[in-house]
């Protein structure tokens, strides 16, 4: 037995408003009554238990309903990101092979790639949503779901190579749901606002859980700084959640400073670490903040901090959430002492299966049941836990380690820089030096020397970049994270 979210929220709430979407509010009743639509649909066009269904779109209530329609249908969601070009999603139609590609209109050309891939039909959006009222809401026959069944496959980062498919069950939603329900402290009365990209694992942030509890849900069909802002206001969201690169855009927007946020009980930044001088922009505002750890792999909420020890700590992610463990590990596999940087592994329920079709892969992340993820982290003394950087960004420079989140934290300490990247390059005497990449702010202006004899102040001189390079924007994934690979080749060099 799985849990049927849309079906026991319709008992319980069935008139409570559950999401916005274009310019209205749909109940819980109605989410209901769309899933249930949506799954006897999927079964008569042959969709049954384990087949793939994937989406190509922005930020649509097609999303949740597909989501939802999961429990009824025992189909796996399995969305596809917007941003890839055609011979990429051509390329992960045939690994995933859905069996129905649906997309909005936008992503026609690219959607037609990827169901040209997976040798399976399209549906536009407009026409869905046609099919959808024309269908009767009569139940597909039970698929006999249990908890290790798939419920999605979500696309890794996908920086470099094609993207794996981390298959995430019923069990992992759940307890993921549960976690952040439970350790993030969670209200009914809650409102959240859903602008990273719904394909991304960042939907099982706060949109999931706040749905398993009767809270409301507000969906951004692509982030827009003055729209989020004006949605703010007229929602009342109550938590906040960004990553970096968009809590910063945020906070230049010229509302920004005027915007009404008192309904705004805590901002919580995922993704990668916030830099200090834009988490001091909102405490400004009066908006408590604290940082949050998750991966596609496990969830994606990993660990919670209170606002007090985040305001004391606040290059901590926290303590790991009710139902799961964390530990810092060497190489081998031994535990890393309090203060020592090793990898970060996870365990518990809310992590993963395992990657679609990549027996291999899966076998390095999962380890005697833990979950190497590849970034670095320390532990203190008393059990906090901060990320220092991914495992593959950490270069050797003169025989001493150097994490490229430490030096970029410095470099965001300087009035003048919006944003920065710091990359190990290759270096004939070094080994390995660093080469940061930075934007400024706009009407600023900021020489590499300058920044150099700044950085010297504040680091040991072999974190100092050796090369910097000002630029006019950094490559961004979708879900708003530099793409420090890319990066790498657009500056003519191969990230160390």
């Amino acid at each position: 037995m799985i849990l049927d979210v849309a079906a026991r929220r319709a008992e319980l709430t069935p008139d409570a408003d559950a999401v916005h979407f274009e310019g209205r509010w749909y109940t819980y009743a109605e989410l209901d009554d769309r899933a249930t639509r949506l799954a006897a649909l999927l079964h008569a066009e042959g969709v049954r238990k384990g087949d793939r269904v994937s989406i190509l779109a922005w930020n649509h209530l097609a999303h949740l309903d597909l989501i939802l329609a999961t429990a009824k249908g025992g189909f796996v969601y399995t969305p596809l990101n917007t941003r890839l070009a055609a011979p990429e999603q051509e390329a992960l139609g045939a690994y995933l092979r859905p069996k129905l590609v649906l997309h909005d209109e936008p992503h026609s050309a690219v959607a037609a790639a990827a169901a040209r891939g997976a040798d399976a039909p399209t549906l536009e959006l407009g026409a869905y949503g046609k099919q959808l009222a024309a269908t009767d809401p009569v139940p597909p026959p039970d698929p006999g779901l249990g908890p290790e069944d798939p419920q999605m496959i979500l696309l890794t980062g996908g920086t470099t190579g094609l993207p794996k498919g981390a298959v995430l069950p019923f069990r992992q939603g759940f307890y993921n749901a549960i976690n952040t329900v439970l350790s993030w402290g969670l209200r009914p009365d809650d409102c959240a606002i859903q602008a990273t990209p719904a394909f991304h694992a960042a939907v099982n942030a706060l949109t999931i859980p706040l749905l398993h509890m009767g809270a409301r849900v507000v969906l951004q069909s692509s982030f827009d700084p003055g729209d989020y802002l004006a949605k703010v206001e007229e929602h009342g969201a109550t938590i906040l959640f960004l990553v970096p690169t968009m809590f910063h855009m945020l906070a230049q927007d010229e509302g920004f400073a005027a915007a009404d946020m008192s309904s705004v009980r805590w901002a919580i930044s995922g993704g990668a670490a916030c830099p200090e001088p834009v988490r001091e922009a909102y405490r400004s505002r009066g908006v408590r903040f604290k940082q949050g750890y998750g991966l596609s792999e496990a969830g994606v909420n990993c660990f919670s901090i209170t606002l007090d020890r985040a305001e004391q700590r606040p290059q901590s992610v926290g303590k790991p959430v009710l139902h799961a463990r964390a530990a810092v590990r060497r190489p081998d596999g031994s535990r890393c002492e309090a203060g020592e940087v090793g990898e970060l592994t996870l365990a518990g329920p809310h992590v993963f299966s395992g990657y679609f079709e990549r027996p291999e892969e899966t076998a390095e992340t999962l380890k005697d049941g833990w979950l190497w993820t590849g970034d670095l982290a320390v532990v203190d003394e008393d059990g906090f836990f901060t990320i220092v950087g991914r495992r593959k960004e950490m270069f050797v420079s003169g025989g001493e380690n150097v994490y490229p989140s430490e030096v970029e934290a410095a470099i965001y300490d300087h009035p003048a820089v919006a944003e920065c990247a710091v990359l190990g390059v290759p270096d004939p005497r070094w080994g390995e030096v660093g080469l940061a990449a930075v934007r400024l702010h706009p009407g600023t202006t900021l020489g590499e020397d300058e920044l150099r004899s700044y950085l010297k102040e504040r680091l040991a001189n072999y974190k100092v970049p050796k090369s910097i390079r000002i630029v006019s924007e950094l490559p961004k994934s979708a879900a708003g994270k530099i793409l420090k690979t890319r990066l790498a080749s657009q500056l003519g060099g191969d990230a160390a």
